[in-house]
């Protein structure tokens, strides 16, 4: 994105003259969810500019919650500046990555400066489980800044709410900007969603098929260890990557075809544009320079283990995978019972200590 284009753009998104000397101490809470990404977004520009559309579903259960506490600097001065907390503990390893955040959202929200700011955060899955929680947390963290922003101008609109949020959001993570609303969001300019924005997530602009309410996603935990290479890393190496180009056009045609998959409920379809571009995504790091591999060997014998149930059973399980060896399992509210029934008996063994996180759809963040 052009860099006079990108100031244009978000111009709207600067907050200028709140008054702040009314407000000399106040607390914020929120929680927002993580999501899983069905059309995969893997490349980006600065800042933060995704160079291909994104479309994921929004979990119900896998929240992180988040409490800010602002102090007046000039009431408050034996306060430090920052102070992050993670599950009641004291996190000084957590605070240079809020710190660049902050940083990087300073011109949007100059009040800020005006505060001293303390940050407890918790998730409700465990820490370390291979979920990513840069995005649930950023984006409850987003949502508690403009908590703070509508304090000071009660006048901004829910709409206007909720596309800073995730603005603010995306500038910490890019994934996270997909984590305000629910139950489907796309993140990238897309001729198909006219709506649609590199700044911000939107929600599907149509009611979703019926096939797809209350559509479940278990996480099998495969590994929980720090991957290899960063998914920040792997982003950079797309920019040199050989197939890149075409990469990009694929994402955005599955964008097109997505679409009109949950607006007809055809779910052959969805599963298999949903495990291509899993399939892809992992295709991309291994020919990448220098190439890496995230999936272990029980990733694998999960997905062959799905594609022997699905064509057993006739019934609709999919897999997808992020950046990582975790696997998500897709499947209809209605196909709930033997799809968990399958995850019991056939691959909870191959998840450490046999760790399964039951999901589905929700509608994004709380507040209070």
């Amino acid at each position: 994105m052009h860099k006079a284009y990108y100031i244009l753009t978000t111009a709207p998104f600067i907050s200028k003259h709140l008054d702040t000397s009314n407000l000399l101490e106040e607390t914020f809470n929120s929680s927002a969810p993580s999501n899983i990404a069905l059309v995969k977004y893997w490349g980006k520009t600065e800042p933060q500019i995704p160079t291909n559309t994104s479309l994921s579903f929004t979990l119900n259960n896998c929240l992180t919650k988040t409490t800010l506490m602002v102090f007046k600097k000039d009431i408050y001065k034996d306060k430090s500046d920052l102070a992050v907390f993670f599950e009641g503990q004291l996190k000084a390893d957590f605070k240079p990555k809020i710190e660049t955040f902050l940083n990087r959202i300073s011109s949007y929200v100059p009040f800020l400066s005006d505060f001293k700011l303390e940050i407890h955060t918790q998730n409700t899955f465990p820490h370390s489980s291979g979920i990513a929680s840069s995005a649930s947390g950023l984006a409850a963290l987003s949502v508690c800044l403009m908590q703070l922003e509508k304090k000071l101008n009660p006048k901004i609109s829910q709409v206007y709410f909720n596309q800073k949020a995730s603005f603010l959001a995306r500038l910490g993570s890019g994934s996270a900007c997909r984590s305000i609303e629910g139950p489907v969001i796309i993140w990238g300019k897309h001729p198909d969603v006219k709506e649609s924005s590199d700044l911000y997530g939107v929600k599907l602009p149509f009611e979703l098929h019926p096939n797809f309410n209350n559509y479940c996603d278990s996480i099998l935990l495969v590994d929980k260890g720090e991957k290899q290479v960063s998914s920040s890393v792997g982003h950079g190496l797309m920019d040199n990557h050989p197939f890149a180009n075409e990469r990009f056009k694929q994402a955005n045609n599955h964008i097109t075809d997505i679409l009109k998959v949950l607006k007809t409920g055809d779910l052959k379809s969805f599963i298999n544009i949903v495990e291509s571009e899993a399939l892809t995504l992992h295709a991309m790091m291994m020919t990448s320079n220098p190439y890496f591999i995230l999936m272990k060997p029980n990733t694998l014998q999960i997905l062959d283990k799905v594609w022997e149930f699905r064509a057993k059973t006739n019934t609709h399980l999919c897999f997808t995978l992020d950046a990582g060896a975790n696997v998500h399992l897709l499947y209809p509210q209605s196909e709930k019972e033997i799809t968990k029934g399958f995850i019991k008996k056939e691959l909870e063994q191959l998840c450490e200590n046999n760790q399964v996180i039951h999901d589905c759809l929700g509608l994004g963040i709380n507040i209070g």
